[in-house]
């Protein structure tokens, strides 16, 4: 800028001096007012960041081995008859529930009853003939011999008649134990013999959980462990039983070991080959703290939660136990209680200000019975 026509230089240095120290003052003033109403605080303090939170809670968590497997009936089989013959009767139907000792098939008996009928007769004459034996060597005009062998006919002809009877009662055919009738095999006139099926029977309730868990849990494998099972086929829905077998002997190729356990089954909702997901319990912590599982932050093989306390955030570093659906145990890093960050945790550093909004996590259970 060059100075005005007919202003002295002199005049014109100093008009220029004093607009620049006005500036300057100006500078000052707007800068100093604006400094306190973007921090809402000291001036230069960053922001507090709004962050949700979840208030870690305490909770009883179990330590478990997860294995697949199936229901399986306590007692099963295929009912095969005694005795030879054609079917006379049929006396139940498929799908009914029997008591134990309940008439199922009748094997036609006419035969069997002339057998026992002739039996009958030969006994009572072997009687007939011991008893005069006995008279006749009372009267010295027997032998000793004779009354033996009279003795042992008499005996065989006894035997043999029970045999029948035996034979004549089993041409019923009964249920050996209470339970349900399966599939039939035979249908009536059919001519059966002792390796001929003729129904399939099964027990309801107690039903069994049969599951193989890997041979390195051998230690941990006791009778009288709970199991937690859920069946494919009933969704939502978990069933609680005891172990009460384990094999002693480690199953090959896999090295597994089956493990079975009694469970309830009063609505008999639970049918043998039934596909189950089950956790056995091997160890059990009351107070545990839980936290979400979203509130993870995995970071170079290491896992780590931001926790909010006293206004500024902090990572924690923590060991990871049992897993629900949703949540998870830390074992360390986080005490009950503590506010531990889900939502927001990118844009934290250590040591940041936060603002922590407290959000509700409650767990889904599922249906027990």
């Amino acid at each position: 800028m060059t100075p005005m026509h007919g202003v002295p230089k002199a005049l014109w240095s100093a008009l220029l001096l004093a607009a620049a120290l006005t500036a300057c003052d100006k500078a000052e003033s707007a800068g100093g007012a604006g400094g306190e109403e973007s921090g809402g605080g000291p001036a230069g303090a960053p922001p507090a960041m709004p962050v949700e939170v979840v208030v870690a809670r305490t909770d009883t968590v179990v330590d478990a081995i997860l294995a697949t497997g199936q229901v399986e009936a306590l007692q099963s089989i295929e009912l095969r008859p005694d005795v030879e013959g054609r079917i006379a009767q049929i006396l139940v139907r498929e799908g009914a529930f029997v008591a134990r000792g309940a008439p199922l098939f009748k094997v036609d008996d006419a035969e069997l009853k002339a057998q026992v009928a002739r039996a009958e007769a030969d006994r009572d004459l072997s009687t007939q003939s011991l008893t005069r034996t006995r008279d006749l060597l009372g009267q010295k005009a027997s032998s000793q011999s004779e009354l033996e062998r009279a003795e042992a006919t008499a005996r065989s002809n006894e035997a043999q008649l029970d045999l029948l009877k035996v034979r004549l009662d089993r041409t019923m055919v009964r249920a050996p134990f209470a339970g349900v009738v399966g599939q039939r095999f035979v249908s009536l006139g059919d001519y059966v013999t002792t390796d001929t099926r003729l129904l399939s029977l099964q027990t309801v309730s107690p039903q069994r959980a049969s599951f193989q868990v890997p041979e390195r849990y051998a230690e941990q494998l006791k009778v009288g462990q709970r199991v937690v099972f859920r069946v494919a086929a009933l969704r939502g829905r978990e069933f609680i039983g005891r172990v009460d077998f384990v094999d002693p002997i480690v199953q090959l190729p896999g090295r597994t070991i089956t493990v079975k356990a009694l469970t309830p089954n009063p609505k008999r909702e639970l049918a043998p080959g039934m596909f189950i997901e089950a956790r056995l319990a091997t160890a059990v912590r009351p107070n545990a703290v839980i936290i979400p599982e979203d509130a993870l932050i995995a970071l170079q093989g290491s896992t780590f939660v931001w926790v909010a306390a006293d206004g500024k955030a902090t990572r924690r570093q923590v060991d990871i136990g049992v897993r629900t659906p949703g949540f998870v145990e830390a074992r360390t890093g986080v005490e009950a209680a503590e506010q531990v960050v889900v939502g927001g945790q990118e844009r934290l550093g250590e040591g940041a200000p936060v603002s922590p909004k407290v959000v509700d996590r409650t767990p889904v259970r599922p249906q027990e019975r």
